[in-house]
């Protein structure tokens, strides 16, 4: 605005100048014509926009005219006074500050709403008390409303634990296994048994045959046990399919470690997402963009990719980070919601 003031005022003192080296016939008339284009310019706009540089300029123009003429100025004296009103009123009005209490951060809105939703028997009081033991200061109503505006009802009133919830809660102690099939360039059919840690999303390949009969299921299951590394918290868990080629043998090896096999619904394959969710993204990402000779060729294929799978690809499930990262996460922050559990039945690595 003080740039604006000032170019207005230098080009009025220079027309000032300009205005003592003519004659004043001359002045007289451009005097008149500048009245008569006023006069035009009120009949076709009944009010002009002004800007603060223009405003500033006409009052202090007022100030040098005699108040007989003031009606040169397109602007009323009542118009002055109420420009000078509205710099007074700006001048004293301090910002205030809505009654009540503040409201609710969004990013603490959204933390209710998570506890709410991942704890159904908390109450308005119950997550209150744990924001408290965050640090986070919230009234027990505030988090009634926000629970109330979101359509989320009482504690014991909310939905019960969703599947995908189950899953997540005990996916440090769970397993998945399943097959998929790789056809050579002589139309060699391979089948390839793997095991996937659902809390990990870790790849294990057992082996791969032409031929997966009972027997050699039940030695890659035995191999598989054997090669397991120590855990906190041991696998309890075994997801498979109702493939014929599970045989009661293949049960029996884990049944023997404590190992509880559960059989997936028949047509719900949702019921086992993780493997396969990894099933289509080994085809879309490697098998379906080469052409696999034998058995060893395929063996070097699948080897590299599960070592990348493992070591380096991102997985949403994960945080964008991979399930054995070689080397340490950087320190900035995630894109995705710190604390989240990295467990989820049907999103994983896309």
């Amino acid at each position: 605005m003080l740039a604006s003031l000032l170019y207005v005022l230098f080009g009025r003192v220079m027309a000032l100048v300009l205005l003592c080296f003519r004659s004043s016939e001359f002045k007289e008339l451009e005097i008149v014509v500048l009245r008569h284009e006023i006069a035009v310019l009120r009949r076709q706009v009944s009010r002009p926009a002004l800007r603060p540089a223009d405003r500033a300029f006409l009052a202090a123009a007022s100030r040098l005219l005699p108040r007989s003429r003031w009606e040169v100025f397109f602007v009323t004296p009542d118009t002055l006074l109420a420009w000078h009103r509205r710099l007074v009123a700006r001048r004293w009005t301090y910002p205030g500050r809505r009654p009540g209490r503040p409201r609710v951060s969004r990013e603490v809105r959204e933390l209710i709403l998570r506890l709410a939703r991942e704890n159904p028997r908390w109450g308005y009081r119950r997550i209150t008390g744990e924001l408290i033991g965050l640090g986070i200061q919230v009234s027990p109503t505030s988090v009634r409303n926000v629970l109330t505006s979101a359509g989320i009802g009482p504690a014991g009133r909310r939905g019960g634990m969703s599947w995908s919830g189950f899953i997540r809660g005990q996916a440090q102690s769970i397993i998945a296994c399943d097959f998929f099939t790789v056809d050579t360039i002589t139309l060699r059919r391979i089948y390839v048994l793997f095991f996937i840690e659902l809390s990990t999303r870790r790849v294990h390949l057992a082996g791969m045959t032409e031929k997966p009969d009972g027997a050699w299921t039940a030695q890659q299951a035995r191999n598989f046990e054997f090669s397991l590394p120590e855990r906190a918290r041991p696998v309890e868990f075994l997801i498979r399919d109702n493939d014929g080629k599970f045989t009661r043998g293949f049960d029996t090896v884990f049944n023997t470690e404590g190992i509880r096999v559960i059989r997936t619904p028949v047509r719900a394959p949702k019921a086992n997402a993780t493997c396969e969710r990894f099933v289509g993204t080994i085809r879309r990402e490697c098998v379906d963009r080469l052409i696999i000779a034998n058995r060893r060729h395929l063996r070097h294929v699948l080897r590299e990719f599960v070592e990348h799978y493992n070591a380096h690809r991102p997985h949403r499930a994960l945080g964008l980070a991979p399930p054995e990262p070689r080397h340490p996460p950087p320190t900035t922050a995630s894109p995705t919601r710190a604390g989240e559990p990295a467990m989820g039945v049907p999103a994983d690595c896309r």
